[in-house]
Protein backbone atom coordinates (compact mmCIF):
# COMPACT_ATOMS: atom_id res chain seq x y z
CA UNK A 1 0.00 0.00 0.00
CA UNK A 2 1.42 3.37 -1.03
CA UNK A 3 1.73 6.13 1.54
CA UNK A 4 -0.09 9.41 0.92
CA UNK A 5 3.17 11.39 0.58
CA UNK A 6 4.50 8.86 -1.93
CA UNK A 7 1.45 9.27 -4.15
CA UNK A 8 1.40 13.06 -3.82
CA UNK A 9 5.14 13.41 -4.43
CA UNK A 10 5.00 11.19 -7.50
CA UNK A 11 1.97 12.90 -9.07
CA UNK A 12 3.15 16.45 -8.37
CA UNK A 13 6.72 15.77 -9.50
CA UNK A 14 5.35 14.23 -12.69
CA UNK A 15 3.54 17.54 -13.30
CA UNK A 16 6.28 19.95 -12.25
CA UNK A 17 9.34 17.92 -13.30
CA UNK A 18 11.21 19.99 -10.72
CA UNK A 19 12.05 18.95 -7.17
CA UNK A 20 12.04 22.49 -5.81
CA UNK A 21 8.59 23.41 -7.11
CA UNK A 22 7.24 20.03 -5.99
CA UNK A 23 8.54 20.65 -2.47
CA UNK A 24 6.90 24.09 -2.43
CA UNK A 25 3.53 22.71 -3.47
CA UNK A 26 3.67 19.95 -0.88
CA UNK A 27 5.08 22.22 1.87
CA UNK A 28 7.97 19.86 2.59
CA UNK A 29 11.71 20.08 2.02
CA UNK A 30 13.34 19.26 -1.31
CA UNK A 31 15.32 16.52 0.41
CA UNK A 32 12.07 14.97 1.69
CA UNK A 33 10.67 14.82 -1.84
CA UNK A 34 13.89 13.25 -3.15
CA UNK A 35 13.94 10.65 -0.37
CA UNK A 36 10.26 9.82 -0.89
CA UNK A 37 10.69 9.31 -4.63
CA UNK A 38 13.75 7.14 -4.07
CA UNK A 39 11.82 5.02 -1.59
CA UNK A 40 8.97 4.66 -4.06
CA UNK A 41 11.34 3.58 -6.81
CA UNK A 42 12.84 0.96 -4.51
CA UNK A 43 9.35 -0.40 -3.83
CA UNK A 44 8.53 -0.48 -7.54
CA UNK A 45 11.92 -1.97 -8.41
CA UNK A 46 12.84 0.42 -11.23
CA UNK A 47 13.43 4.16 -11.81
CA UNK A 48 10.35 6.29 -12.41
CA UNK A 49 12.26 9.51 -13.25
CA UNK A 50 15.38 10.27 -15.22
CA UNK A 51 17.41 12.92 -13.40
CA UNK A 52 20.20 15.08 -14.74
CA UNK A 53 21.76 18.25 -13.44
CA UNK A 54 19.44 20.22 -15.72
CA UNK A 55 16.19 18.27 -16.00
CA UNK A 56 13.81 15.71 -14.55
CA UNK A 57 11.56 13.58 -16.73
CA UNK A 58 9.46 10.46 -16.44
CA UNK A 59 10.76 7.13 -17.59
CA UNK A 60 8.47 5.01 -19.81
CA UNK A 61 7.51 3.03 -16.69
CA UNK A 62 6.90 6.28 -14.81
CA UNK A 63 4.60 7.56 -17.58
CA UNK A 64 2.53 4.37 -17.48
CA UNK A 65 2.28 4.47 -13.69
CA UNK A 66 1.31 8.14 -13.79
CA UNK A 67 -1.42 7.47 -16.37
CA UNK A 68 -2.97 4.90 -14.03
CA UNK A 69 -2.46 6.65 -10.69
CA UNK A 70 -3.25 10.27 -11.55
CA UNK A 71 -7.03 9.89 -12.33
CA UNK A 72 -7.65 8.09 -9.04
CA UNK A 73 -5.59 10.64 -7.15
CA UNK A 74 -7.64 13.48 -8.66
CA UNK A 75 -10.91 11.80 -7.77
CA UNK A 76 -9.82 11.30 -4.17
CA UNK A 77 -8.70 14.95 -3.92
CA UNK A 78 -11.98 16.17 -5.39
CA UNK A 79 -14.03 13.98 -3.04
CA UNK A 80 -12.09 15.25 -0.02
CA UNK A 81 -12.56 18.85 -1.11
CA UNK A 82 -16.29 18.32 -1.49
CA UNK A 83 -16.45 16.71 1.94
CA UNK A 84 -14.50 19.61 3.49
CA UNK A 85 -16.74 22.15 1.78
CA UNK A 86 -19.85 20.38 3.01
CA UNK A 87 -18.49 20.12 6.54
CA UNK A 88 -17.60 23.82 6.65
CA UNK A 89 -20.37 25.34 4.58
CA UNK A 90 -23.91 25.96 5.74
CA UNK A 91 -25.63 26.55 2.42
CA UNK A 92 -27.06 23.52 0.64
CA UNK A 93 -29.53 20.67 0.99
CA UNK A 94 -30.46 19.10 4.33
CA UNK A 95 -32.77 16.08 4.64
CA UNK A 96 -34.77 16.20 7.88
CA UNK A 97 -36.88 13.29 9.10
CA UNK A 98 -39.63 13.34 11.68
CA UNK A 99 -41.62 10.74 13.60
CA UNK A 100 -45.16 11.73 14.53
CA UNK A 101 -47.43 14.71 14.10
CA UNK A 102 -45.90 16.81 16.86
CA UNK A 103 -42.41 16.27 15.46
CA UNK A 104 -43.59 17.21 11.98
CA UNK A 105 -45.13 20.45 13.24
CA UNK A 106 -41.95 21.28 15.12
CA UNK A 107 -39.83 20.66 12.01
CA UNK A 108 -42.00 23.12 10.09
CA UNK A 109 -41.46 25.72 12.82
CA UNK A 110 -37.70 25.26 12.55
CA UNK A 111 -37.81 25.46 8.75
CA UNK A 112 -39.70 28.74 8.96
CA UNK A 113 -37.15 30.07 11.44
CA UNK A 114 -34.29 29.11 9.12
CA UNK A 115 -36.01 30.78 6.20
CA UNK A 116 -36.41 33.94 8.24
CA UNK A 117 -32.69 34.01 8.94
CA UNK A 118 -31.87 33.35 5.27
CA UNK A 119 -29.48 30.59 6.24
CA UNK A 120 -29.21 29.21 2.71
CA UNK A 121 -30.22 25.74 3.91
CA UNK A 122 -32.71 23.98 1.64
CA UNK A 123 -34.63 21.57 3.89
CA UNK A 124 -36.22 18.44 2.46
CA UNK A 125 -38.71 16.88 4.89
CA UNK A 126 -39.35 13.14 5.18
CA UNK A 127 -41.79 11.30 7.43
CA UNK A 128 -40.34 8.20 9.08
CA UNK A 129 -42.17 5.21 10.54
CA UNK A 130 -41.91 3.47 13.89
CA UNK A 131 -41.16 0.15 12.19
CA UNK A 132 -37.84 1.55 10.91
CA UNK A 133 -37.08 4.32 13.40
CA UNK A 134 -33.40 4.89 12.63
CA UNK A 135 -33.04 3.13 9.27
CA UNK A 136 -33.37 6.28 7.10
CA UNK A 137 -30.87 8.11 9.31
CA UNK A 138 -28.30 5.32 9.21
CA UNK A 139 -28.76 4.88 5.46
CA UNK A 140 -28.11 8.58 4.84
CA UNK A 141 -31.63 9.20 3.53
CA UNK A 142 -32.03 11.86 6.23
CA UNK A 143 -29.29 13.91 7.88
CA UNK A 144 -31.08 14.70 11.13
CA UNK A 145 -34.20 13.24 12.73
CA UNK A 146 -36.75 14.70 15.14
CA UNK A 147 -38.06 11.70 17.01
CA UNK A 148 -39.46 10.47 20.27
CA UNK A 149 -36.96 9.80 23.02
CA UNK A 150 -35.35 7.86 24.57
CA UNK A 151 -32.59 7.21 22.04
CA UNK A 152 -29.53 5.29 23.21
CA UNK A 153 -27.73 4.13 20.06
CA UNK A 154 -23.90 4.10 20.06
CA UNK A 155 -23.64 5.30 16.44
CA UNK A 156 -26.11 8.16 16.86
CA UNK A 157 -25.70 11.51 18.59
CA UNK A 158 -28.66 13.14 20.27
CA UNK A 159 -29.42 16.68 21.24
CA UNK A 160 -31.50 18.04 24.11
CA UNK A 161 -35.24 17.61 24.49
CA UNK A 162 -36.99 20.22 22.34
CA UNK A 163 -40.61 19.31 22.98
CA UNK A 164 -42.80 17.54 25.54
CA UNK A 165 -46.22 16.14 24.67
CA UNK A 166 -48.73 14.90 27.28
CA UNK A 167 -49.63 11.22 27.08
CA UNK A 168 -53.13 9.98 26.41
CA UNK A 169 -54.63 6.52 26.17
CA UNK A 170 -56.35 5.47 22.96
CA UNK A 171 -59.23 3.09 23.66
CA UNK A 172 -62.30 1.89 21.82
CA UNK A 173 -65.22 4.29 22.21
CA UNK A 174 -67.22 1.59 24.00
CA UNK A 175 -64.34 0.56 26.28
CA UNK A 176 -64.98 0.95 30.05
CA UNK A 177 -62.04 3.36 30.28
CA UNK A 178 -63.59 5.65 27.65
CA UNK A 179 -66.03 7.00 30.22
CA UNK A 180 -63.24 8.15 32.54
CA UNK A 181 -62.15 11.76 32.88
CA UNK A 182 -58.59 10.50 33.25
CA UNK A 183 -56.73 7.21 33.51
CA UNK A 184 -53.70 5.95 35.42
CA UNK A 185 -50.63 4.06 34.27
CA UNK A 186 -52.04 1.24 36.42
CA UNK A 187 -54.93 1.00 33.95
CA UNK A 188 -52.56 -0.37 31.30
CA UNK A 189 -52.94 -3.72 33.07
CA UNK A 190 -56.68 -3.75 32.31
CA UNK A 191 -56.27 -4.67 28.62
CA UNK A 192 -53.76 -5.69 25.99
CA UNK A 193 -51.37 -2.94 24.94
CA UNK A 194 -50.24 -2.94 21.34
CA UNK A 195 -46.60 -3.61 20.66
CA UNK A 196 -44.54 -2.01 17.87
CA UNK A 197 -43.29 -4.20 15.08
CA UNK A 198 -40.08 -3.74 13.11
CA UNK A 199 -36.72 -2.28 14.13
CA UNK A 200 -37.89 -0.78 17.43
CA UNK A 201 -35.45 -0.83 20.38
CA UNK A 202 -36.78 -2.72 23.38
CA UNK A 203 -35.94 0.20 25.68
CA UNK A 204 -38.08 2.53 23.53
CA UNK A 205 -41.07 0.16 23.64
CA UNK A 206 -40.65 -0.21 27.39
CA UNK A 207 -40.63 3.55 27.87
CA UNK A 208 -43.81 4.01 25.83
CA UNK A 209 -45.68 1.16 27.51
CA UNK A 210 -43.91 -0.53 30.45
CA UNK A 211 -44.17 -4.28 30.91
CA UNK A 212 -45.02 -3.66 34.57
CA UNK A 213 -47.11 -0.87 36.06
CA UNK A 214 -45.62 1.19 38.93
CA UNK A 215 -47.67 -1.04 41.25
CA UNK A 216 -46.10 -4.19 39.81
CA UNK A 217 -49.03 -5.40 37.72
CA UNK A 218 -48.00 -7.09 34.45
CA UNK A 219 -48.98 -5.37 31.22
CA UNK A 220 -50.04 -7.79 28.52
CA UNK A 221 -48.66 -7.17 25.04
CA UNK A 222 -51.23 -7.27 22.30
CA UNK A 223 -50.80 -7.56 18.56
CA UNK A 224 -47.98 -5.73 16.83
CA UNK A 225 -48.56 -2.71 14.62
CA UNK A 226 -46.15 -1.12 12.17
CA UNK A 227 -47.83 2.28 11.87
CA UNK A 228 -49.98 4.61 13.92
CA UNK A 229 -52.89 4.10 11.53
CA UNK A 230 -52.74 0.33 12.08
CA UNK A 231 -52.69 0.82 15.82
CA UNK A 232 -55.72 3.11 15.85
CA UNK A 233 -57.66 0.81 13.52
CA UNK A 234 -57.14 -2.11 15.91
CA UNK A 235 -57.96 0.09 18.91
CA UNK A 236 -61.24 1.08 17.25
CA UNK A 237 -61.97 -2.60 16.61
CA UNK A 238 -61.66 -3.31 20.32
CA UNK A 239 -58.50 -5.39 20.03
CA UNK A 240 -56.49 -3.47 22.63
CA UNK A 241 -55.39 -0.07 23.93
CA UNK A 242 -52.37 2.12 23.25
CA UNK A 243 -50.64 5.09 24.89
CA UNK A 244 -50.23 7.96 22.43
CA UNK A 245 -49.29 11.61 22.50
CA UNK A 246 -51.80 14.43 22.74
CA UNK A 247 -50.83 15.41 19.20
CA UNK A 248 -52.27 12.11 17.97
CA UNK A 249 -55.51 12.77 19.80
CA UNK A 250 -55.67 16.20 18.22
CA UNK A 251 -54.86 15.11 14.69
CA UNK A 252 -56.47 11.68 14.33
CA UNK A 253 -60.14 11.01 15.03
CA UNK A 254 -60.92 7.60 13.53
CA UNK A 255 -64.41 6.25 14.02
CA UNK A 256 -64.80 4.30 17.24
CA UNK A 257 -61.66 5.59 18.99
CA UNK A 258 -61.64 7.71 22.14
CA UNK A 259 -58.71 9.38 23.89
CA UNK A 260 -58.43 9.71 27.66
CA UNK A 261 -55.63 11.72 29.34
CA UNK A 262 -53.29 10.16 31.88
CA UNK A 263 -53.16 11.89 35.24
CA UNK A 264 -49.90 10.29 36.38
CA UNK A 265 -47.79 9.58 33.25
CA UNK A 266 -44.77 11.64 32.32
CA UNK A 267 -45.00 13.43 28.96
CA UNK A 268 -43.45 12.05 25.81
CA UNK A 269 -40.19 13.79 25.01
CA UNK A 270 -38.89 14.61 21.54
CA UNK A 271 -35.46 15.67 20.41
CA UNK A 272 -33.01 15.68 17.53
CA UNK A 273 -30.80 12.76 16.53
CA UNK A 274 -28.07 12.58 13.88
CA UNK A 275 -25.25 10.27 12.88
CA UNK A 276 -22.34 10.63 15.27
CA UNK A 277 -19.99 10.94 12.30
CA UNK A 278 -22.36 13.17 10.32
CA UNK A 279 -22.40 16.46 12.23
CA UNK A 280 -21.98 18.81 9.25
CA UNK A 281 -22.31 22.58 9.50
CA UNK A 282 -25.87 22.32 8.18
CA UNK A 283 -26.81 19.75 10.81
CA UNK A 284 -25.32 21.94 13.54
CA UNK A 285 -27.16 24.99 12.20
CA UNK A 286 -30.46 23.11 12.16
CA UNK A 287 -29.92 21.78 15.70
CA UNK A 288 -29.04 25.25 17.01
CA UNK A 289 -32.12 26.76 15.40
CA UNK A 290 -34.28 23.96 16.77
CA UNK A 291 -33.04 24.67 20.30
CA UNK A 292 -33.83 28.35 19.87
CA UNK A 293 -37.32 27.62 18.54
CA UNK A 294 -37.94 25.20 21.41
CA UNK A 295 -36.94 27.87 23.92
CA UNK A 296 -39.31 30.37 22.35
CA UNK A 297 -42.17 27.89 22.43
CA UNK A 298 -41.57 27.12 26.09
CA UNK A 299 -41.65 30.85 26.75
CA UNK A 300 -45.20 30.92 25.48
CA UNK A 301 -45.10 31.87 21.80
CA UNK A 302 -47.09 28.76 20.97
CA UNK A 303 -49.99 26.80 22.53
CA UNK A 304 -48.47 24.57 25.20
CA UNK A 305 -49.02 20.87 25.49
CA UNK A 306 -51.03 21.40 28.67
CA UNK A 307 -53.48 23.62 26.79
CA UNK A 308 -53.73 21.08 24.00
CA UNK A 309 -54.54 18.22 26.32
CA UNK A 310 -57.03 20.41 28.22
CA UNK A 311 -58.84 21.27 25.02
CA UNK A 312 -58.73 17.65 23.93
CA UNK A 313 -60.10 16.41 27.24
CA UNK A 314 -63.06 18.76 26.83
CA UNK A 315 -63.61 17.54 23.28
CA UNK A 316 -63.41 13.92 24.40
CA UNK A 317 -65.86 14.50 27.22
CA UNK A 318 -68.35 15.84 24.71
CA UNK A 319 -67.51 13.12 22.22
CA UNK A 320 -68.01 10.30 24.72
CA UNK A 321 -71.60 11.39 25.16
CA UNK A 322 -72.32 10.59 21.51
CA UNK A 323 -69.60 8.03 20.63
CA UNK A 324 -70.14 4.36 20.35
CA UNK A 325 -69.84 3.33 16.77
Amino acid sequence: MLERLEIESFVVLAEELHFGRTAERLHVSRARVSQTIQGLERRVGAPLFERTSRSVRLTPLGRRLHAEVEPGYRRIRAALERARAEARGVEGDLAVGYLGTAAGEFVMDVVRALAGRRSGIEVHIHETQIKDMFGPLRAGQVDVLVTQFPVAEPDLARGPVVMRVPRMLAVAANHPLAAREAVSVEDLARDRVFACTGEVPAYWQEHLAPSLTPGGQPVRRGRSAATLQETLAMVGAGQGISPVGADVARSYAPRGVAYVPFHDASPLEYGLVWRAAGATARVRAFVATAERVAGEQVAGERVTGEQVVGDQAADDAAGRATAGG
